[in-house]
């Protein structure tokens, strides 16, 4: 369901002209494939590296940017400057060019080699130069990209570069992304709503909605050979100890996945919603349907969430193969005790079991809402480490993405009575600027939740998005965080006024 993220390709492209010659032009080339090849063969690249011809003319410039817009694999440039390169030159390639690109400004060698140091070695090595001039044009060109600075074979710029990889794929995956949404929103909420038209402009993904009866109509052909086999492997993965009445709940259950699974791949989508208020043919809330549909890499949002159902597909896409899982998540209660204030995450039946910590146990209980029969649902904890939360959301002039890095902790109590999948987190700085500060922002109360993917993560992918990104981290205090909210309403007010 995840790409495999080691089809898709980042190219490598380095500029030069033709005034140093073309011994010069040769040795630039030859060094920039052993980097590409270096890259290639490090475990913190996630993405095929090709190397790419050195670029020394508008012309070619122009090509390779065009080039990469129309392959189908290509998910962005990594782009070098091993020499001076002119940067008018880049002009039309840049403005033409509609994959993200991100800029390495390191050089071949690592040390200057102070005995042997010439002319020669200085023009053929400058890229401390060349970089300053590919930089100009894209920050004149109002060009979103990472910069990298370092030597490539240091472990921070490769993990950097893997990164930026990694975010860039997820935004390749959004440009195709279809978002099912069954039913509507929650009625009457205010911030799972927001334009989706803008947000298939801005950001690439459709959202439709369907009829719970469509999806009733599927489930209802699922045969009994089908709901066997999932049964028998919800035996083999989980904890199970049920009498023949909760088995008969999760044989719904099992009728539910199947036929939502056939949904969502017949119509190639890859992420969706539910609402508890729009059941009408389904006999209980899918539960732990949506949970193994996420396990599968499936972005979700509960009632109708169809941003945060996006966002999580993405945070799925940039954790793929990193330790560590990513959830649809909310911020359910707090424990507000002096000096260990935490937050108690869950949510009603959907988490993630991508995050559990243990083998997770089935089982089946009331919900209270919805008014449908007793749902099955995977129960666990989440593993004590570092974790991140996210949100998107629609300012009406804009989408901003709100970001709270945290520390995920042991519970300090069984919770016996808590039938839910749920994770107890401190978050950066501390509850009450964090809480303060997300709700100064407009945070949802959704929130892609992950262990695999990091603050930084979610940075790359906001630019290239090019979508306002607010931090609430170690450091943040709430007048900076107002000041800085109120700062970026007169940017994107100048912004958009040049646009018109």
């Amino acid at each position: 369901m995840i790409p495999d993220l080691k089809k898709l390709e980042v190219w490598f492209v380095t500029g030069s002209q033709h005034l140093y010659g073309s011994q010069v032009l040769r040795q630039v080339d030859a060094d920039s494939k052993i980097i590409a090849d270096y890259l290639n063969n490090s475990r913190e690249i996630p993405c095929r590296v090709v190397f790419k011809p050195v670029v020394t003319t508008p012309e070619k410039i122009t090509n390779i940017c065009v080039s990469a817009n129309t392959y189908k694999n290509c998910v962005g440039l990594i782009t070098w400057m091993h020499t001076f390169s002119p940067a008018k030159m880049w002009i039309a390639g840049l403005e033409s060019l509609r994959k993200p690109f991100v800029h390495l400004h390191t050089q071949f060698n690592r040390d200057i080699p102070w005995d042997s140091i010439d002319m020669d070695f200085m023009n053929l090595n400058q890229s401390a130069h060349g970089g300053r001039e590919f930089g100009f044009i894209c920050s004149r060109l109002r060009k979103n990209r990472k910069v990298i600075v370092g030597h490539w074979k240091d472990k921070d710029v490769l993990q950097k570069l893997g990164g930026w990889m990694r975010a860039a794929c997820a935004w390749h995956d959004w440009q195709t992304l279809k978002v099912a949404r069954f039913g509507d929103n929650m009625r009457e909420v205010a911030v799972t709503e927001g334009d989706k038209v803008e947000a298939q402009k801005k950001f690439g993904y459709s959202v439709n909605g369907y009829g719970v009866g469509d999806l009733v109509e599927i489930i209802d052909k699922v045969n009994s050979k089908q709901i066997s086999a999932l049964m028998n492997e919800y035996k083999k993965v989980y904890k199970l100890k049920l009498s023949d009445v909760r088995l008969e709940a999760v044989r719904q259950s099992a009728r539910i996945e199947a036929g939502m699974r056939s949904f969502l791949e017949k119509g190639n989508f890859g992420a969706f919603t539910t609402t508890f208020e729009d059941l009408h043919g389904l006999v209980q809330l899918p539960g732990l349907a949506v949970q193994r549909l996420m396990a599968d890499g499936y972005g979700f949002g509960a009632e109708g969430d169809w941003k945060t159902a996006a966002l999580v597909r993405a945070m799925k896409v940039m954790g793929s193969g990193l330790a560590g899982g990513t959830s649809f998540m909310e911020d359910y209660t707090y424990h507000l005790e002096p000096g260990a204030t935490m937050v108690l995450g869950a949510h009603m039946l959907e988490v993630c079991p991508s995050i559990a910590k243990d083998r997770p146990r089935l089982e089946v209980h009331p919900l209270g809402i919805g008014g449908k029969a007793d749902p099955p649902r995977l129960v666990f904890n989440v593993a004590k480490g570092q974790a991140v939360n996210a949100s998107v959301i629609d300012m009406g002039n804009r989408f901003r993405m709100l970001v709270n890095p945290c520390q995920v902790v042991s519970p300090g109590a069984q919770l016996p009575k808590l039938p839910v999948a749920r994770v107890l987190w401190k978050p950066l700085p501390d509850l009450k600027t964090a809480a303060a500060a997300w709700i100064l922002g407009g945070g949802a109360h959704h929130t892609g939740f992950s262990t695999a993917v990091t603050a930084e993560h979610m940075e790359d992918f906001a630019d290239i998005a090019d979508i306002e990104y607010l931090l609430i981290s170690e450091g943040t205090t709430i007048a900076q965080f107002k000041n800085k909210c109120r700062w970026n309403e007169v940017y994107y007010a100048a912004a958009a006024s040049t646009l018109r």
